[in-house]
């Protein structure tokens, strides 16, 4: 075997094992085809090929999603150590020659990955285009090492021993609701107005939240509101949307709701009781910072972040100074 088919061999192999390592990760032979930009027809194909190579099924195939087998689930911690280790390597390569170069794999919420963070990836691109970021949004809670990621960002106070947490910005909250929606109901001035279905209250939920209390602030310190409301969803925009369509109250990030605040179509309601900050923080496993690309995209998103987030702040209370 010359030297070029050798290389040829090995890099087939090595995209082999990355599509193999993300459809495990993602549960499904089409995400991965498009987290990896080839067509589905590729995608299974180098999972036969490595199947083929290996002597094993590595998937068992259904209409819905691929179910890893037990030979699968025993090679996927064996693979994705391998492909961490090429990072490894390439990314210390590429440090010393100031050439960052490779995939980052990130996650965040809906509201913030839109508004927030999707503007300043092409910015960080233009500035180092070899470097190729994976944005995927959710408003539910993601399991950073089993879904694969290098980074995520989260809202709220989280406590996990095996990841790294680095606090970006306190997030002022908001509570408010259309003008139409209080006409027609009694305006809350305190949380707990909100109580025992005296308002409609939008909720963000998936399995696993609390979403259906409310912590607000008042004279007798933190407390803690019980709320309800016909309408619930783990989208924020779709709870945005419900707001503005006079369906009931919202407990939003302000800078979600600033816009709509600012011109009207929202009015910030409870003011002796406001919500707590929310934390706005990024998750990634301690070794992921060791990588020169990630530790280059952190920073780059952290400071812009953290200036977009206070100048947003700062021009809703200069344009309304009733805000608690």
């Amino acid at each position: 075997m010359s030297d070029g088919d050798f290389k040829v061999k090995a890099m087939s192999y090595i995209n082999n094992v990355r599509m193999f390592v993300r459809v495990f990760e993602l549960g499904s032979m089409s995400a991965a085809a498009r987290d990896m930009h080839v067509s589905p027809a590729v995608a299974s194909s180098r999972i036969g090929e490595l199947e083929k190579h290996l002597g094993i099924r590595l998937f068992n195939r259904t209409t819905r999603n691929m179910q890893p087998t037990e030979q699968g689930s025993i090679f996927y911690p064996g693979a994705r150590k391998m492909l961490e280790a090429m990072e490894e390597a390439e990314a210390a390569v590429h440090e010393v020659t100031n050439t960052p170069r490779g995939s980052i794999f990130v996650s965040a919420p809906l509201g913030i990955g839109r508004r927030l963070i999707a503007p300043l990836i092409p910015v960080f691109h233009e500035l180092y285009p070899e470097v190729l970021v994976r944005l995927r949004l959710s408003d539910r809670p993601v399991d950073v090492a089993i879904e694969g990621l290098d980074l995520a960002f989260v809202l709220g106070h989280l406590q996990n021993s095996d990841l790294r947490l680095k606090k970006l910005a306190d997030c002022p909250r908001v509570l408010c609701a259309s003008p139409t929606y209080l006409e027609r109901r009694t305006e809350p001035s305190h949380g707990a107005d909100l109580q025992h279905g005296r308002h409609d209250c939008l909720l963000l939920q998936f399995p696993g939240s609390s979403e259906n209390r409310w912590a607000l602030q008042t004279p007798n310190g933190l407390q803690s509101f019980e709320v309800a409301g016909p309408y619930t969803s783990d989208d924020g925009d779709v709870l945005v949307d419900w707001a503005l369509d006079h369906r009931g109250i919202i407990n939003a990030p302000l800078f979600d709701v600033m816009d709509h605040l600012l011109s009207g179509k929202l009015v910030a309601v409870c003011a002796e009781t406001p919500p707590t900050d929310v934390q706005l923080a990024c998750l990634f496993p301690h070794k992921r910072y060791q990588d020169p690309k990630i530790r280059l995209f952190l920073e780059f998103i952290s400071e812009r972040l953290k200036a977009r987030l206070k100048d947003k702040s700062a021009h809703y209370i200069r344009e309304k100074p009733q805000f608690p």
